[in-house]
């Protein structure tokens, strides 16, 4: 893969504005809002134009304890192939929890949630990845998250952790420096120590982004400027290697076309100063971000050993205790901050009404001021376990089972919405998937 340059996070809120950009060298896009036959006619004219295209998936969940779906991995190669892309790119995160492997109700989180860094865990994510790598037509790169909390009983750092994956899969990294600085904020960890220990050769691109602090905690919103201290991290990586990429997030909020291009030039003026911090052909990792030979296409590297079923079993009992409370209302697992998780729970659902509201965008037009504090109460009441869409037409369903919204017409206009889209009666699914989740895990604590 060649270098990419300086790109930026392609939205359809701002389609328009990137294809006027100067100085773009390629975008991404959210992997799961395009469909291969029907690209969007400003990705095509870009294409065109020889700007590079490279899909990131936000659903895999490589972290789960389970294997990876063998649909959704389908589904990113045929974006990467739609697409032309030079490789994918996913995160280092569990999405969903429970299932056959716990005997429990699966549930999402419509998140990205943090592994536990132990070696179990390493090794469940491993498997995971090299099963992608078989499924995938191009290379697979993976992302750091953020994260408002941290797991009790940790045995590896995050750059331990990472050095391992890379050693043992030959996946490529995407290292998003405003994680690493929401877990300085959130968790304490040295941004600087954990670039000194990565395996800077096997860096594919990198993520900038902003976000805010409140209450002491720093949420990765991307929808706010990006930040001092993430242009900071961004210079200190570049003084150690020269980013092979480097690409500017922005989710919502978007601003004028005028202070994107402010940022971009931010973000360039970061790499430049560490180029220069540097020295002339300085830095400490490779130049051009090429990975060993064999590496990336899961050649060349350590034979990985399969993890047994209790492996997988015990990833899988702790990470649907945690997602669990998170958002099914069951007590938080023994040893995690209990503050830091009440923080992360309202943010799920919070994240959860704004979503729903995105992909139905007619419910807030039809509850209108309502909308929030009804998903909300529903958020609280039923853990998501199919997607947005889905969740959708459960939350209109619930409404209407309730006998909501009390105005008559509005729920005759909800009720006229769910009938078109879902069947000829609310599914009643309610609340049963969050008490049968509870008595599961009783029964496994216990």
């Amino acid at each position: 893969m060649g270098r990419l340059g300086a790109g930026i996070g392609w939205r359809p809120e701002i389609a328009d504005a990137v294809e006027r950009m100067p100085g773009i060298d390629w975008v991404e896009v959210v992997a799961e809002n395009v469909c291969p036959g029907h690209l969007p006619e400003s990705l095509r004219r870009l294409r065109e134009r020889g700007v590079t295209v490279i899909p990131h998936g936000v659903s895999l969940g490589l972290g789960d304890a389970g294997r990876p779906d063998e649909g959704r991995l389908a589904a990113l190669a045929e974006r990467a192939e739609a697409l032309g892309a030079p490789l994918v790119t996913e995160h280092i995160a569990f999405v969903r929890a429970g299932g056959p492997l716990t005997a429990s109700p699966l549930l999402e989180a419509g998140h990205l949630l943090p592994v536990p860094r132990t070696r179990d865990a390493l090794d469940v994510l491993c498997e995971n990845v090299r099963i992608a790598q078989d499924a995938l037509p191009v290379p697979l790169a993976l992302e750091n998250i953020a994260a408002l909390f941290s797991w009790p009983g940790e045995e590896l750092t995050e750059a331990q952790f990472l050095s391992e994956l890379v050693e043992r899969t030959g996946v490529r990294l995407l290292i998003d420096v405003a994680n690493l600085h929401t877990n300085h904020v959130n968790r304490g960890e040295d941004p600087a120590r954990a670039l000194a220990g990565l395996p800077l050769e096997a860096l594919a691109y990198v993520h900038v982004a902003g976000g805010f602090e409140r209450d002491g905690v720093w949420h990765d919103s991307h929808a706010h400027p990006v930040p001092r201290p993430v242009l900071d991290i961004l210079t200190d990586l570049a003084a150690r290697t020269t980013p092979p990429g480097v690409l500017l997030e922005r989710d919502e909020n978007f601003p004028e076309p005028a202070e994107l291009e402010r940022e971009l030039t931010l973000i360039r003026d970061a790499v430049t100063a560490g180029r220069e911090q540097a020295g002339t052909g300085g830095g400490t990792g490779a130049a051009t971000g090429a990975l060993p030979p064999g590496a990336g296409d899961g050649g060349g590297v350590a034979v990985l050993a399969r993890p047994g079923v209790a492996a997988r079993e015990r990833v899988g009992v702790a990470q649907a205790a945690v997602l669990s409370s998170l958002v099914a209302g069951t007590p938080v697992p023994e040893g995690f901050d209990r503050a830091r998780m009440r923080v992360q729970a309202r943010a799920l659902a919070a994240k959860r009404a704004d979503v729903v509201a995105k992909v139905a965008p007619e419910l807030p037009v039809i509850l209108g001021a309502g909308y929030r504090e009804l998903f909300l109460e529903y958020a609280r009441e039923q853990p998501m376990s199919g997607g947005y869409r889905r969740d959708a037409l459960t939350f209109a369903g619930h409404l209407l089972r309730a006998g909501r919204p009390q105005e008559g017409g509005a729920r005759e206009e909800l009720r006229e919405w769910w009938l078109d889209r879902s069947g000829p009666a609310p599914r009643r699914s309610g609340g049963r998937v969050a008490r049968t989740a509870r008595r599961v895990l009783r029964r496994q604590r216990g």
